[in-house]
């Protein structure tokens, strides 16, 4: 008989995503996807950073790439945002087949959801939501970039934009990234929404639009809204003061244009990965205020990475509980299970080891850099945010194959890696307590 071997839902899931950059990097290789050809690694790295929505390209996409392999990009980003798996289930609805419960936990584990309830309405949602807002994005988009290009190339440069915001993937078609429209109010405006939108998660939407009313929103949303807000408005505020008389940056800007690019600079390192000012001439504080911003990334079944919003709140919580004296973590009179905080510091664990590695493996491979253009390098790359100081264009081979490493870690999760690899175990044994020493 044959022996068939059995993958889990973690397994499956790294190994359609290998698959699917694979795709990728063949049709990117094409003849017909660039004016001048492309090297293998190139093609690769683009794939993998397109399908895991990071944005950090080693060749530049507006004069590599041709339109076709522009839409190939955007292909890719499409997949990569909104999930292999949410397009699998989507084929299988079209078909009138049955969602059976393996592609239930399959899409559990691609949307980062605690159960496989309403799982498929979810996935309904997710693309009614998605390809609307997209559409809408890109007609608002159309009417800056149709009288500048023309209708052709306006339109895709239109539709290739409101893609790559809403998934927060952070590819754009200049050389210079959106420099150009650092005061534009409608660039700024549109592309900040879409992918502070993606950013959000789709559970927090879909709840936002069912319950309408604050007090009826589920923790989870409450605790995202929230957050983000705060977040977002504090960043802002530091960036406008850290770069105000920063000539290379917004010193030489009108006050309007200035809170513009800082709120701007502000949202984006939330793993959307655009600039509109030069991310290399920034203050080292400015820098490093991106780089803590890029670890902790978007939200919870969102299109973006990082170790999640939520995930650093929970922890954040969790030290304020234990200084109060306290042994439960509540927050909006709600109590966090125990489980939540154990996954939350295994999360941020496992990440912050994978981020220390690929610093310190860069710091063997790229002797030319400085610490902190890998450093900055290495958690864009682990957010998926794809903003860079300079460092992506010069990286050598290793270095390269480094970094697609830990873009793909960095979109499929720590806990889905790990999950992946380990061996189930069915044992539940409660051994006696014991108190250690810490601190």
């Amino acid at each position: 008989m044959k022996k068939y071997i059995r993958l889990n839902p973690s397994q499956l899931l790294v190994l359609v995503f290998v698959v699917s950059i694979t795709a990728g990097t063949l049709l990117l290789k094409l003849p017909l996807s660039t004016y001048e050809g492309i090297k293998w690694v190139d093609a690769l790295f683009i794939a993998t950073s397109a399908m895991t929505v990071t944005g950090l390209a080693t060749v530049d996409p507006a004069t590599t790439f041709t339109m076709i392999g522009q839409f190939v990009i955007a292909v890719l980003i499409q997949v990569g945002g909104l999930g292999i798996m949410s397009f699998a289930v989507l084929i299988y609805i079209m078909l009138g087949k049955k969602i059976g419960l393996k592609e239930r936990l399959l899409m559990q584990h691609a949307l980062n959801q605690t159960s496989v309830g309403g799982i498929i309405k979810l996935v309904k949602y997710l693309f009614i939501f998605s390809i609307t807002i997209e559409m809408i994005a890109m007609i608002f988009l159309s009417i800056r970039w149709v009288p500048q290009y023309g209708w052709l190339q306006g339109l895709f440069y239109s539709f290739f934009h409101s893609i790559s915001s809403f998934n927060n993937a952070g590819f754009a078609l200049w050389s210079d990234n959106l420099m150009q429209y650092v005061g534009d109010p409608i660039v700024n405006i549109v592309i900040s929404f879409l992918f502070i939108i993606g950013g959000i998660g789709f559970t927090v939407l879909v709840d936002v639009w069912k319950k309408k009313k604050y007090k009826k929103l589920s923790l989870h949303t409450k605790l995202m809204l929230v957050g983000t807000l705060v977040i977002n408005v504090v960043s802002m505020l530091f960036i406008f003061c850290l770069e105000y008389s920063n000539s290379k940056t917004i010193g030489d800007f009108t006050l309007g244009d200035k809170l513009l690019a800082s709120y701007f600079q502000a949202v984006s390192p939330r793993t959307a990965g655009f600039n509109t000012i030069d991310i290399g001439s920034m203050d080292e504080t400015t820098l490093f205020l991106i780089i803590i911003l890029m670890f902790i990334g978007a939200g919870s079944g969102s299109t973006g990475g990082g170790i999640k919003l939520t995930t650093a709140l929970v922890i954040g919580l969790a030290t304020v509980s234990f200084l109060r004296g306290k042994s439960d973590i509540v927050i909006s009179k709600r109590t966090i299970k125990s489980t939540f905080l154990l996954k939350a510091l295994a999360i941020s664990m496992i990440s912050i080891v994978f981020v220390i590695i690929g610093i310190f493996l860069l710091n063997v491979t790229e002797k030319d850099a400085s610490f902190l253009d890998i450093m900055f390098e290495v958690v864009s790359a682990f957010g998926t945010v794809g903003l860079t100081a300079g460092l992506t264009m010069t990286l050598s081979f290793i270095g390269k194959q480094i970094i697609i490493f830990i873009m793909i870690f960095g979109k499929l999760g720590p806990l889905t890696l790990m999950f992946s690899l380990a061996t189930p175990t069915k044992e539940k044994i409660r051994y006696p307590e014991e108190d250690i020493l810490t601190g």
